[in-house]
């Protein structure tokens, strides 16, 4: 029997961690045996038996003992260097990989591949695709926005999201808009349903049967839309649909209308009706500013579960697959909660813009008429 070494002296605090690394499902196993291994030599068991008990040799509880001894628990993490498979491509050469993929397009293209990437560098394609996946470069993908220049963007922005956050009392509020030119497209045959296994199908092609234009308002706190179809989106019938929502919501209970700027909902006849009826206060959002109105989100529900995959043989048939649409909806309405602060707005605003002048100097919002005169000045 081998003589037993002195007992690893450990404080509260490190046996509580030692004793957490062990017990919690993500400490990686070799550390964990190294825990282990240090709450064995704090006991005066010799190496020997705690190698036996633990299933290592007794150079390797000598090993740990000692680093423990010299690093204390910040040593139990580290890897020797020079262990593990060594890398195949130098630092430089993924900077290199990222910086052209950042940086640099295609001839003729206008985003890499991972096999041009890979042609282009000299690599593999996998190599491309890790080396991407682990950076978070994802060159095939793209989402669209839009900065609004409107010179009364925070007077509007705080107004609209003052309504979703803190709606009024005694009141409602109304998304409203227009969904136009929904197409009636019917399939030139019939689709393939789906099965286990396979998709369901639905031809390519397709023949155009008309449009129709839907005007909806989406109730804020409870979630149900009122909608009409109109075979055009004139101020005509915009008035007819302010006139329903009159005779919806009736009383004297005052409607907040939340709204883009379309001609139609600023014309003097929709003006001069909306000064006559004054439970009706209009509110609109900045321009190029759509993702204001909640209305566009339940749009959004419309197309992907009622017209996207359906098949329509007139117009006829496509404003009943909307009212049933409607009707479905408005048995079980689900409301959209809005969650974002006008502060967290203008932040995201604010890095979009900062990164939209290093990229291209001069590119910002144009100068309001007060500003102006303050430069010529």
């Amino acid at each position: 029997m081998s003589r037993a070494r002195p007992a690893l002296s450990l404080s509260v605090a490190e046996r509580e961690q030692l004793s957490q690394w062990v017990a919690a499902h993500g400490t990686p196993q070799q550390v964990a045996l190294r825990c282990r291994i240090v709450l064995a030599a704090a006991t005066e068991q010799a190496d020997v038996s705690i190698g036996q008990e633990l299933g290592v040799s007794r150079l390797t509880v000598k090993l740990w003992r000692e680093r423990f001894a010299q690093a204390g628990l910040e040593g139990l993490w580290k890897i020797a260097a020079g262990r593990g498979r060594k890398p195949s491509y130098t630092r430089d050469k993924i900077q290199s990989i990222i910086q052209a993929t950042l940086q640099t397009k295609p001839k003729g293209m206008t985003q890499w591949s991972c096999r041009q990437m890979a042609h282009s560098q000299g690599v593999s394609k996998s190599t491309v695709s890790n080396i991407w996946r682990s950076h978070n470069l994802k060159p095939h993908r793209v989402k669209s926005f839009k900065l609004s220049r409107d010179a009364r963007f925070l007077e509007k922005l705080t107004d609209v999201v003052g309504l979703y956050l803190n709606p009024p009392d005694q009141a409602m509020v109304l998304c409203v808009d227009e969904k136009t030119q929904i197409q009636a497209l019917d399939r030139t045959q019939p689709g393939l349903p789906m099965k286990k296994g396979r998709l369901g199908t639905m031809t390519h092609d397709y023949k155009r049967n008309g449009t129709t234009c839907l005007f909806a308002a989406l109730e804020v706190l409870q979630g149900k839309v009122i909608g009409q179809c109109y075979t055009r989106h004139r101020h005509q019938e915009f008035l007819k649909f302010l006139r329903r929502l009159d005779q919806e919501f009736a009383g004297d209970v005052p409607l907040h209308l939340v709204m883009d700027n379309y001609g139609t909902h600023k014309h003097p006849n929709v003006k001069a009706w909306l000064k006559r009826h004054r439970r009706f206060v209009a509110h609109f959002v900045p321009t190029s500013s759509s993702w204001l109105n909640l209305v566009e989100r339940w749009f959004g529900e419309l197309t992907a579960k009622a017209v996207r995959r359906g098949s329509f043989s007139s117009v006829d048939d496509l404003k009943i697959a909307i009212d049933e649409f409607l009707n479905a909806w408005n048995e079980d309405p689900k409301p959209f909660v809005w969650t974002a602060t006008v502060e967290s707005i203008l932040a995201k605003l604010a890095r979009c813009r900062q990164t939209l002048e290093q990229i291209k100097p001069g590119c910002t919002a144009p100068r309001t008429r007060r500003q102006k005169k303050r430069v010529t000045s």
